[in-house]
């Protein structure tokens, strides 16, 4: 006894828009941003805002603690950009560059070589010649020191990837040539980087001594935040450049270049590396090719804090820093230079992991 075969059912027919190649990526885009917007977490932000209030009491006087507020915020910027190109490099490829500090050397060092020549800029009681001189200063240094970092990843970075132990020990050894190189070109000594005249001073707002360089710098510090954040979450190059962190050999098949991609956050890295030498030794007021060394330190607590490669971790963790440094040294000068380190283990107690952690690792 035989039975009939069973009809082969309809399949049904894609519409158009389920067939157009734009409404999936459209709905993952969705999802992305559902999943992003349901994992973001506000509290390490008001971290910042909760530091600056209980501290207030302590100090006692309100002008004294706007304007230790305020030179905080300063200092925490300028170490999120010195920071952010360390970040960069660590949270997108993977490499521990011990030798940032000299790109934020070469950095310094040619804000100071375009600096002698402006002579009559900077010396200016006007603000838009002032402005143009660091501006130069800064373009020069980005550029100078983006062609290092190329040299600097082709060459000594390049054959150690993947390799942590072995980045640590030659990026070291490779900043400790580019010291003896700066020595060799400008000198050992300490060189005098005076601020342009129109950025000396302060403005006197009731009581309290608001510096007119440190509202500079935290105009620059918001921009490259800014700048960085919009990069990577809204370009189509950060969301190559994040693609090719989570599946390198996926993004190849598609056609693009993850090892060029790669190279330019390198580059890019250094080049933000370069403009925070010129700001930090614009707050110094003086350049010695250790500038950069001296540093290192504070800008591994950052992204320990912000959470080994977390942009807005970076910039949360460089504000909390500057601002701790600030406080510390006026209400106790002999915990000042512990204060950082015991608000990065008192962060990691709380969030082993840091404040805005990239993945595990």
């Amino acid at each position: 006894m035989s039975f009939p075969s069973p009809q082969p059912q309809p399949q049904p027919q894609p519409s158009p828009s389920s067939a157009s190649p734009r409404a999936p990526a459209s709905a993952a885009g969705r999802v992305d941003a559902a999943i992003k917007a349901a994992r973001f977490d506000p509290i390490p932000l008001l971290l910042v805002p909760a530091l600056i209030v209980v501290v207030a009491p302590l100090i006692g006087s309100v002008p004294t603690w706007v304007t230790l507020t305020v030179a905080g915020l300063a200092i925490g910027v300028t170490i999120f950009v010195i920071a952010s190109g360390l970040t960069l490099v660590f949270g997108l490829m993977d490499v521990l560059n011990f030798g940032h500090g000299v790109f934020i050397a070469f950095g310094a060092y040619m804000a100071l070589s375009v600096f002698g020549p402006l002579a009559a800029w900077t010396q200016a009681d006007a603000i838009g010649p002032n402005l143009a001189a660091i501006g130069l200063a800064m373009a020069v240094a980005m550029i100078a020191v983006a062609l290092i970092g190329w040299a600097f990843e082709r060459v000594i970075v390049r054959p150690v990837y993947g390799q942590h132990l072995k980045q640590i020990l030659i990026t070291m050894g490779g900043m400790i040539i580019g010291e003896e190189l700066i020595k060799a070109i400008w000198g050992p000594q300490l060189a005098a980087l005076p601020l342009p005249q129109a950025l000396r001073g302060a403005w006197i707002i009731g009581d309290a001594a608001i510096e007119r360089y440190r509202v500079l710098a935290i105009v620059l510090g918001l921009v490259v935040f800014g700048a960085l954040s919009w990069l990577l979450t809204r370009t189509k190059v950060g969301l190559l450049i994040r693609a090719g962190v989570q599946d390198r050999e996926m993004v190849e098949c598609l056609g693009y270049r993850i090892r060029r991609l790669f190279v330019g956050v390198f580059v890019a890295g250094s080049a933000l590396a370069g403009l925070g030498g010129v700001m930090w030794a614009l707050y110094q007021q003086g350049v010695v090719p250790q500038i950069g060394a001296q540093v290192n330190v504070l800008l591994f607590i950052v992204i320990i804090i912000g959470g080994l490669g977390s942009t807005l971790g970076c910039f949360v963790g460089a504000l909390l820093v500057g601002l701790m440094m600030n406080y510390t040294g006026f209400l106790l000068p002999k915990l000042a230079l512990f204060s950082n380190i015991l608000l990065m283990v008192a962060v990691l107690l709380w969030r082993p992991q840091g404040l805005y952690p990239v993945a595990r690792r």
